[in-house]
């Protein structure tokens, strides 16, 4: 049996970076099916770490609270590590959401998937890629589900589905890649002598142990081995082989029962030569894949997502600017490509022989000296991205973030957070002298949200076009902000195509 669906997105993968996507899509009221292969979210202990960046974009779309109030000074820091080094201190400003905010990625994949079901996106769950084929205007791709194979005729198709991404196989998408240098194993255990291994991050000459207490008594227990790769990474580890390493490195017996969750992995490392190819565009571990040290895996994936959601559905509703689903690419790439070299510094620093205690203690000195890393800080937390600029005349805002401020409006007090949570590109207007900016922005009214406000001393502007996921796309010091608004939403009322 064949069952046909036509929808205007398909989103392969219904991991955290697929739900949020196809999230944000349904927001904008596009037809989004998800193809899952699990029967449900899985309860793996996995990624726990979002960082600065990615909660306060996710802030801004609504899925996790604002600050109580944004008009507190100062900053707010949260410690951290650089290459299990301690001293790293990730800072954000105090109008800000937490800096770090620990949430098990299971409950992310929920709180995502339950707000795109309720947007109106199908899920299907069980449902594995078969086939996927471009043709002029559309997509068609070919899943096998439990009633039996499904047809699905889409505009666009995203792959969010993992390091091994069938979307991507099947698209005949290209990637650069790093062979493997470490073995990684990783496991849920039950210590059988209470406090044999303290939470913490355990560094000997033979390799490291990186240990988290689990709330039922276990330990989350992950190795990292130097000295060869897995032979073989795809054979099942086996609790014996666990035990074995982690008592060699450590350097003493720890006696473990109860394994759940055995698994190897290791520094590979992919990078997708292009996040498009027509109509079928890569997110999250299928655009890129490396070392999972520093959490910014799952930040990064989740950034993809609220980056590319607005865009693609702008493009599916035909009122897009030219060249702006490209930006994803321009965008995101490069952002991946500074996480994956911050992430080899870090499995070089790492090395447990003595040829790296020098460096080693260089980067204590500079921690301890920089205020606890205020540079790597910005970079781990990916605030310190600034987006290429796309104006002929570009602002000195242009492609900056913009930190949440307090606002007075004629409706009453508020901030940034809470002006993006409706999901369109927004115009900030000073009171006074912006008459003319109100007027060059009625032909986009549908798609623009326009607000006056107070101005404030710490933002120089006399207008600022904000985009959903944060960042600035015009400032009253750059062009003509008509040049602006086409460039992100097209020619005003007028519609053109998928682009």
């Amino acid at each position: 049996m064949v069952r046909p669906i036509r929808t205007d997105v398909v989103v392969v993968g219904g991991g955290p970076v697929g739900m949020l996507l196809a999230a944000e899509l349904g927001a904008y009221q596009v037809g989004v099916v998800v193809l899952e292969a699990t029967a449900a979210t899985s309860v793996r202990p996995r990624a726990t770490t979002l960082h600065a960046r990615t909660v306060q974009s996710l802030a801004r779309r609504g899925y996790l609270p604002g600050p109580e109030r944004a008009s507190d000074t100062g900053t707010v820091s949260s410690a951290f590590h650089f290459a299990g080094l301690p001293g790293l201190s990730i800072t954000a400003p105090a109008t800000e959401p937490v800096p770090i905010l620990k949430r098990p990625q299971a409950d992310l994949e929920r709180l995502f998937e339950g707000r795109a079901r309720s947007r109106g996106v199908r899920v299907l769950r069980e449902h594995r890629l078969t086939e996927l084929h471009q043709r002029p205007g559309a997509v068609r791709v070919v899943a096998e589900g439990p009633q039996g194979r499904v047809v699905c005729d889409a505009l666009s198709v995203v792959g969010a589905d993992g390091a091994r991404s069938s979307v991507r196989e099947l698209a005949g998408m290209t990637s650069d890649t790093h062979g493997v240098t470490v073995a990684a194993m990783m496991g849920m255990v039950r210590l059988e002598t209470a406090g044999a291994l303290p939470a913490g991050w355990h560094r000997t000459p033979r390799g490291w142990v990186v240990v988290k207490d689990a709330p039922d008594g276990c330990a989350h227990i992950r190795t990292v081995n130097h000295t060869r790769p897995h032979p073989d990474h795809r054979l099942p580890l086996t609790l014996e082989e666990l035990r074995r390493e982690t008592s060699r490195i450590m350097g003493r017996d720890i006696a473990m029962t109860a394994p759940r969750w055995l698994s190897r992995f290791s520094d590979y490392t992919r990078l997708a030569h292009g996040y498009r190819a027509g109509r079928v565009l890569l997110a999250g571990d299928a655009a890129h894949v490396y070392f999972p040290i520093g959490g910014q895996g799952l930040s990064t994936g989740l950034l993809d997502a609220l980056n590319l959601g607005w865009k693609l559905a702008l493009t599916v509703r035909g009122t897009a600017g030219r060249g702006l689903l490209d930006s994803y690419d321009a965008e995101r790439r490069p952002a991946a490509g500074r996480v994956i070299g911050n992430v080899r510094a870090q499995v070089s620093l790492m090395h447990p022989g003595p040829r790296f205690d020098g460096l080693r203690a260089v980067f204590l000195d500079l921690l301890a000296k920089d205020g606890g890393g205020a540079g790597l800080s910005a970079m781990i937390s990916a605030q310190d991205t600034v987006l290429p600029v796309r104006s002929a005349t570009p602002s000195a805002w242009e492609g900056r973030f913009l930190q949440n401020i307090a606002l007075t409006t004629d409706a009453g007090p508020t901030d940034v957070i809470r002006l993006l949570r409706d999901g369109r590109l927004l115009l900030l207007l000073g009171q006074d002298g912006c008459d003319a900016y109100e007027s060059a922005a009625r032909g986009w009214a549908r798609h623009l949200r326009v607000v006056r406000a107070r101005p404030l001393s710490e933002v120089p502007w006399a207008a600022l076009l904000v985009r959903p996921d944060g960042y600035i796309a015009w400032a009253s010091d750059g062009g003509d902000l008509g040049a602006a608004l086409c460039a992100q939403l097209g020619h005003g009322n007028r519609s053109h195509g998928h682009g």
